[in-house]
């Protein structure tokens, strides 16, 4: 895999999404003034400045929807843009927990609903793509991750990452952009700041992160995926899902992969 050798040499390479680029970017291209911004939202110029330099606490909830609805009268946000937003904002974030304090929360109950699962894909991840637990089913899917422990760095840093995985840039580029959606409310700058600083080794990881692209789920539901020793090939459906059963219920997804047909020998 080729390494980002230019970011690594740089102290601090990549940043997490902050609420002041966005609403910067956002208040350009609607070719808004901070002037004309602040006037609609009932805030003072001077406040905008600092919010878009991060130089201030982040806005009530009032002002955070004062600015959106003023925003969007002039040129409709999407949602992704309006929940980007209110992650940004940090409202009910809180300090993200460390992946082992998380992998203690599978409970016995939760580790069982994985086997219940079988012969389909099952695991654990948090919402920084750190496998917390599977079943054999998933294992063996993705060989190495379970030893590799992050499904990013597994992704861009094994070589059995690019056989494994038939549509592999595609893929790659979906958990980027999920990814930072789901920093944006995790509440926690310095964490999520030294996760990047891990990933920014990975140059397709930088030039996927300077996109700028935001998502919150699957944009296409068959995840294709080929067995490296026989080469036969299946798509799986995937569907995620939040736990809401343990403390930590906002940082753990559920992933299940449900596979559509018979094995295929393929091409490639």
């Amino acid at each position: 895999m080729a390494l980002n050798t230019e970011c690594a040499r740089r102290p601090v390479c990549l940043q997490p999404p902050t609420l002041g680029k966005l609403l910067r970017r956002l208040r350009d291209e609607r070719q808004v003034s901070r002037e004309k911004l602040a006037f609609n939202a009932g805030v003072s110029s001077s406040y905008i400045t600092h919010l878009e330099n991060g130089n201030r606490d982040r806005p009530t909830r009032e002002v955070l929807h004062a600015l959106v609805r003023y925003l969007d009268r002039v040129g409709p946000l999407s949602q992704v843009e309006r929940r980007h937003l209110l992650d940004l904002a940090g409202l009910g974030a809180g300090e993200y927990p460390a992946v082992d304090q998380l992998r203690a929360w599978i409970t016995p109950d939760m580790h069982h609903a994985l086997t219940l699962h079988e012969p389909n894909l099952a695991a654990y991840f948090d919402t920084r793509w750190n496998l917390l637990a599977s079943n054999e089913s998933f294992a063996n899917a993705f060989p190495g991750l379970t030893e590799q422990g992050n499904m990013l760095h597994w992704l861009l840093g094994n070589d059995i990452a690019r056989q494994t995985v038939v549509e592999w840039e595609q893929e790659v580029r979906l958990l980027v952009h999920w990814l930072r959606g789901l920093l944006a409310g995790s509440g926690d700058a310095t964490s999520s700041v030294a996760f990047l600083a891990e990933l920014a080794q990975y140059e397709h990881f930088c030039r996927m992160w300077d996109e700028e692209a935001v998502a919150y789920g699957r944009d296409r539901p068959l995840l294709h995926l080929r067995d490296p020793g026989t080469r036969l090939r299946r798509a799986i459906v995937v569907q995620m899902f939040r736990v809401d059963s343990v403390a930590h219920a906002d940082r753990i997804q559920i992933f299940l992969g449900i596979p559509t047909e018979r094995l295929s020998l393929t091409a490639g």
